[in-house]
């Protein structure tokens, strides 16, 4: 079943969550200093909301960082609504365990919901539970704090919610809630950061029964992405600060005050509605502030997300596990009496806001029953699953490929090319099992050079070289339909953009679908690869070079940075899942291609029908070309996500990546 949109866009609604707004700005009785930034990077986030098309906004919960007893809980408030006046627009409210009080929490020494607390958030911020239509869509807000509550006001919450749904049966639905009912999955225990038994169990039920659209919840700081059932289960990242128990997720170092300023986690959500289904774009504020009585920065460019806007021909090599779960130590903080499982869900976010659907994957990832799950849940979203593995398949994994070629975009057999005519029988006979486009690759041949640079070379290489096309021209003859295509490699020193053109006369000769994998390094595992504007020129070459190509698919090399053992490069992100430039310039590229019918120019720039033209390149480069481009042309920064017409191209960096667009 796609989870694709379809439609015209209805409307957009702005989601924002754990501001944490203090009583007094720049401070916080928190002692770290990104919770004493809450005030400005709130005030950011709303200024950036009141230039956006959402026709209303919802706060998820934890307006403010005082908690119901205190004194100073009065003027966090005012100072919140304060902020959040910069909205034209409504703005619907959901109350965290900050507003209104913790969930039972027997081992902590928080304020727990009560009677008191409740009247104190309604006098503050009005109902804590209730639900309201938009263009016949209709939207709940729940008071998570109170399931399992034993309060009266849980009773009137569950009769009330249940008959609401009932009411509004046939009707497109969303939830909002504050606490996620779980955060990686439905059975696990039971953890500060989740909705404990029973009430889970009953909130699921009415999910599965009542199938809403989609549920978001927040309070974690981070970002998740689920399917129960039919419902799609978001939880959403912080404005302010990020739940620094979960770095470890990433294995590196914990970062800015020992991660919890991982300033490019921080941010909000746009939520898209279609007609059909709807599309979650993560705006990323990299924990900017904007101080009292200032005029904040435009508005950055449109994000983008594979379910609306994808680049084709265009994969991206996923060497690093992205569906890994990993075990979270008691923080002695919010818990510590027994560790936690969760799931690092951040490369998905990143590959969503770059528009790459295509992820080339070992065949062990079709193998591992939870890894399969999220191809499962990504596969109807758009992704595509380029599946590769080295030789015959034993007869458990030929099997688990026929069970799930539906996963399936493209199989990558390996070989060594030398055996290939004992091996081709069994290769054509798992096409003809799987039913799914088959593409050879190869291993070092025999007769390759052992030796490099009179080095002894004890390296792998994998795929074809551009010199090998005639002979495998002659073998795709022979082989008539029984073989879909080709995968070719180049080194860094080779330039992508005249190898696809070659590739595309070997596809228009063939009918094969040749794909080129892209290499960031060159055959020494001692170099390094780690300059990011160099590494980034040459992604946005071949994915320029592949949108303008007739036949020519690439594979990108590295998703991830590669950051210690052999070749040592950066990748579209850093080991904290964080774009590098090479993301951000896909980021700002990705929906400018979309749709387009493109023909390349030169290695880095791009023609459409209609006249647009597209140049990537350093702005030294690029503003002695500027005098040759019309007046309408516009520069982008996809590193500090700024424009500015063609004019004022010479005030920018001299070493800034940038993109020049030009409208036909």
């Amino acid at each position: 079943m796609s989870r694709q949109t379809a439609g015209r866009k209805l409307f957009e609604v702005a989601l924002v969550s754990d501001t944490h707004v203090n009583e007094r700005e720049d401070f916080s009785a928190s002692p770290y200093p990104a919770n004493a930034e809450a005030n400005p990077r709130a005030r950011h986030v709303f200024a950036q909301i009141a230039q956006s098309d959402a026709a209303f906004a919802v706060h998820m919960g934890d307006m403010i960082n005082p908690v119901p007893e205190l004194p100073s809980y009065a003027q966090a408030a005012e100072n919140f609504h304060s902020i959040a006046g910069a909205l034209s627009i409504p703005l619907h409210l959901v109350p965290g365990n900050h507003d209104i009080g913790d969930k039972p929490v027997d081992w902590m020494p928080a304020g727990m919901v009560n009677a008191q607390n409740i009247a104190i958030y309604e006098q503050h911020f009005g109902k804590h539970f209730y639900s309201f239509d938009h263009a016949d869509v209709h939207f709940v807000v729940l008071n998570a704090s109170l399931i399992n509550s034993g309060d009266p006001a849980e009773a009137t919450q569950k009769s009330w919610l249940e008959k609401d749904l009932q009411s509004s049966q046939g009707q497109r639905t969303f939830f909002f809630i504050h606490y996620p009912l779980y955060v990686s999955d439905p059975a696990e225990p039971t953890s500060y950061d989740n909705i404990d038994e029973p009430g889970r169990s009953w909130l699921l039920g009415l999910i599965e029964r009542h199938k809403p659209e989609a549920l978001f919840s927040a309070h974690v700081h981070n970002f998740w992405y689920d399917m129960y059932g039919e419902t799609a289960m978001y939880v959403m990242p912080s404005t302010c600060f990020v739940r620094h128990d979960y770095s470890e997720m990433y294995r590196i170092d914990g970062g800015d005050q020992f991660g919890r300023n991982d300033a490019a986690k921080l941010g909000f959500v746009t939520l898209e509605i279609y007609e059909t289904g709807h599309v979650t774009h993560y705006h990323r504020t990299y924990g900017r502030c904007l101080a009292e009585d200032a005029l904040d920065e435009p508005a950055s460019y449109p994000r983008t997300h594979v379910k609306r806007t994808t680049l084709p021909r265009v994969s991206v090599d996923m060497r690093h596990s992205w569906a890994e779960e990993m075990t979270v130590a008691p923080s002695g903080a919010v818990d510590e009496f027994r560790r936690k499982t969760a799931r690092n869900d951040y490369p998905v976010m990143a590959l969503w806001e770059m528009g790459l659907s295509g992820m080339r994957v070992p065949v062990q990832d079709l193998l591992d029953d939870k890894v399969r799950r999220r191809m499962t849940l990504l596969r109807p979203l758009g992704h595509r699953f380029h599946v590769y593995m080295y030789d015959l398949p034993d007869s458990a994994t030929a099997q688990a490929l026929t069970d799930h070629a539906d996963l399936i975009d493209r199989l990558e057999v390996v070989i060594s090319w030398d055996q290939r005519k004992s091996l081709l029988p069994a290769i054509l006979a798992l096409k003809e099992a799987t039913g799914v486009p088959l593409l050879l690759s190869r291993v070092n041949r025999k007769d390759a050079a052992k030796t490099s640079g009179g080095r002894y070379n004890h390296l792998i290489s994998h795929g074809f070289s551009l010199d090998e096309m005639d002979e495998l021209a002659d073998f795709a003859v022979a082989q008539g339909a029984a073989i879909d295509g080709f995968v070719f490699s180049i080194s860094r020193e080779v330039d992508p953009h005249p190898a696809i053109t070659r590739l595309d006369e070997f596809g228009e000769r063939t009918g094969k679908l040749p794909v080129l994998y892209v290499k960031s390094t060159t055959g020494s595992p001692w170099a390094d690869f780690c300059d990011d504007r160099a590494n980034a020129l040459r992604i946005g070459e071949a994915v320029m070079a592949a949108t303008g190509a007739t036949h020519t698919h690439v594979v990108l090399d590295t998703f991830a940075d590669a950051d210690r053992g052999y070749f040592v490069r950066t990748g579209l992100v850093d080991r904290r899942f964080n774009p590098r430039l090479a993301g951000r310039m896909l980021t700002a590229l990705a929906p400018r291609l979309a749709g387009g019918n493109w023909k390349t120019g030169s290695a880095h720039s791009l023609h459409a029908e209609d006249g647009t033209t597209l140049m990537l390149g350093v702005a030294t480069e690029l503003c002695g070309k500027a005098h040759t481009q019309p007046t309408n042309a516009i520069w982008h920064d996809p590193d500090t996500r700024k424009s500015g017409p063609i004019s004022t191209l010479g005030a920018q960096h001299p070493e800034a990546l940038l993109l020049v667009e030009t409208s036909g």
